[in-house]
């Protein structure tokens, strides 16, 4: 009995620290981590290609609110909500794509610190950005900036619009 129980013990700590050992072999050698690595080129055209397409999205979910206001029939209106909504859902996508690598993204390759602040683990701080951001050129901090910008932008027209949903899904039709 007591070997059972060391046995199921063992096999359970193994199980434990499985999925530990090969990100710890995956770990760089000390002396590539010292390496200076070369920040991903920001790819400025791409990011405006989508930037285009996301604007797109807006402006149809922005004429899909109007049609929404001026419907009198409820079964026309839930409809066109659906309609909102998914608009919404894939403009959502196309702007979480934007963050990848080559686009907005840094950190070795996960987008704009791995999702940390969505419940990835502890939030980024200036301490794990500060070599990052430091071996940027000018030129990228520029690209860098001005595709902030632009997405900032985006997201609080994306706000606003799950705003106008949220009101219109609310309110009873005119």
């Amino acid at each position: 009995m007591e070997k059972e129980l060391m046995a199921a013990v063992l096999s359970a700590a193994v199980l434990a620290v499985a999925p530990v050992a090969p990100a710890l072999a995956q770990q760089d050698p000390p002396a590539a981590k010292s390496a200076p690595a070369k920040p991903e080129q920001p790819n400025v055209a791409e990011f405006d290609k989508q930037a285009a397409q996301i604007q797109e999205n807006m402006r149809k979910m922005q004429d899909q609110m109007d049609k929404i206001r001026k419907t009198q029939d409820p079964q026309e209106r839930q409809k066109l909500l659906q309609e909102h909504a998914t608009t919404m859902q894939s403009t959502m996508a196309m702007m979480h794509g934007m963050r990848g690598p080559g686009m907005m993204g840094c950190c070795g390759g996960t987008p704009m610190g791995g999702g940390h602040m969505m419940g990835g683990g502890p939030m980024m701080g200036w301490g794990q950005m500060r070599g990052y951001y430091s071996k940027l050129t000018p030129e990228q901090m520029k690209q860098r900036q001005y595709m902030m910008d632009q997405y900032m932008g985006m997201q609080q027209m994306m706000m606003n619009q799950m705003m106008q949903h949220q009101n219109m899904s609310a309110q009873p039709p005119r």
